[in-house]
């Protein structure tokens, strides 16, 4: 299912924007709020967006809310409903829209030949390696070795970090159930759930998720 640049709908309420630009290259997705208590990712995705984030090359696809449910409702999932994040590959004919939209999103990203996958994510614990599991401020991948794009992520972020609290590391937490892993597994993409910590104020969180995105666009080439 390739798409023209452009607004679309993957499902009735999950936008889609699609940017091409003049010089070829390769696909980005930057997707947030598969669970819907994770908000600054959302935000930093609407906020990139009015301030007219737009590939110099390759293409960049965008989904500023992945699950519209459960981030109205503030919860990871819906009351009663699935854990998007664990649904995948999905089902088209499964009773539960979770599972479908998830079929959705994973023959978007096969079509479109996705070469780096961002999902912005949240954690209520700060991460610590004596602690498991803890992501804040982790950018967390599920092959080894670690790709070279985070490390280099995450030392250009520890550079320009306002404080030793908002230290990022890369973490190696293969979860095989997971969306990212799912789709790396399928078409070998470079995949990364970007995790702030909740502990941190939902601007600076934002502004911090917003960082992450622009560094690992720019380190991709895609702006």
């Amino acid at each position: 299912m390739p798409r023209a640049a452009g607004h679309h709908l993957l499902w009735p309420n999950v936008h889609l924007h699609i940017f091409d630009a003049e010089e070829p290259g390769p696909t980005a997705l930057i997707q947030a709020g598969i669970h819907g208590d994770e908000i600054a990712g959302v935000h930093a995705v609407e906020e990139l967006l009015e301030e007219g984030l737009r590939p110099r090359r390759g293409r960049l696809l965008v989904v500023p809310v992945m699950n519209p449910p459960a981030y109205r409702a503030q919860q990871r999932a819906v009351e009663g409903g699935l854990d998007l994040n664990r649904q995948f590959p999905g089902d088209p004919d499964h009773e539960r829209y979770e599972r479908k939209l998830a079929h959705l999103f994973m023959e978007l990203v096969k079509d479109e030949e996705v070469a780096l996958m961002a999902t912005l994510h949240e954690s209520k614990k700060r991460y610590d390696p004596e602690v498991t599991p803890s992501f804040g401020q982790t950018l967390v991948y599920g092959v080894d070795p670690c790709p070279p794009l985070l490390a280099q992520v995450v030392d250009e972020l520890n550079g320009h970090r306002a404080s030793d609290e908002e230290a990022w590391a890369t973490q190696y937490y293969p979860v095989s159930t997971s969306s990212t892993e799912v789709i790396v597994d399928a078409i070998g993409c470079i995949g990364v759930c970007v995790e702030t910590w909740m502990g941190f104020p939902l601007a600076r969180r934002v502004e911090m998720q917003k960082e992450v995105v622009r560094r690992l666009l720019a380190g991709f080439g895609t702006i």
